[in-house]
């Protein structure tokens, strides 16, 4: 049964509206993340709400909860599980009769359900304040497949939004870099980058790089009129086609989000 006693409370700070570049009195609000669940995090967020529970049962029914969901999905079921409803769509113009698998894709779209709707109408928003002359990223966009996130796809373009995220500086730090689960970390390089603004950095990820979860992490001495003397970053979870089994690799601390923190 849900926990209605959880009173559930989202830190939000007011930035510039990337999208309306004319206009400087726009802005959005943008989240601040207390940071990255895995599933191990949520196994560990259960076994507190009910401790009689065995840690290698819960394990167990959340696989199998995983499994079962992914089978239905791919025999062509619609999931609606009351948080989301989630159902298998396809991608590319058809060419022919035939299914290309090299020119046409599967993909899984999410919605949310009636019980996170209402949830998320329960949600307190509690704003801390303007992002003012920090470094953030706002959102992400795979070119590959058109679709906004954080979501991308190996030898193809990938586009970062937010605020001044223009690599710059003589540091050897500065850049761009993805850094796999086994911590092999790989640099992109500046001739891989297509486009480098204050509000829009737009790279090609590497064509070599196998799927999987990665540590983007973007490093910069760019502070608008003048350059920093010390180089910030910003750090997000980047995922090249399908996510390993396990989920995110930030574990229950996560490095996801990992940018100015108004509230440390």
């Amino acid at each position: 049964m849900p926990n209605n006693d959880i009173k559930h409370v989202l830190n939000a700070q007011l930035a510039d509206n990337t999208v309306t570049v004319d206009d400087t009195d726009d802005k959005i609000f943008v989240l601040v993340s207390a940071g990255t669940a895995d599933k191990q995090r949520v196994i560990s967020e259960m076994m507190a709400r009910n401790p009689g529970l065995e840690r290698v049962t819960i394990e167990a029914v959340v696989n199998l909860e995983q499994e079962v969901t992914k089978d239905l999905l791919l025999m062509g079921y619609s999931v609606n599980n009351g948080l989301y409803q989630a159902v298998a769509q396809f991608k590319d113009l058809a060419k022919g009769m035939a299914f290309d698998p090299a020119r046409n894709s599967v993909y899984v779209s999410f919605t949310q359900g009636k019980e996170l709707r209402e949830a998320i109408n329960k949600t307190t928003v509690n704003v801390v304040g303007e992002k003012g002359s920090a470094m953030f990223v706002a959102g992400g966009t795979d070119t590959a497949t058109r679709t906004e996130g954080f979501n991308a796809t190996a030898g193809r373009n990938f586009t970062l939004t937010g605020k001044n995220i223009k690599m710059a500086g003589t540091d050897p730090a500065v850049g761009i870099t993805l850094k796999d689960a086994k911590g092999t970390v790989t640099k992109i390089t500046e001739d891989m980058w297509a486009v480098n603004d204050p509000k829009k950095l737009t790279f090609i990820i590497p064509a070599g790089l196998a799927d999987g979860t990665y540590t983007l992490t973007v490093t910069t001495q760019y502070g608008g009129t003048s350059p920093l003397k010390t180089p910030r970053s910003v750090v997000k979870t980047l995922t090249l086609g399908k996510a390993p089994e396990g989920g995110s690799t930030g574990g229950s601390g996560g490095d996801d989000d990992q940018e100015e923190n108004p509230l440390g």
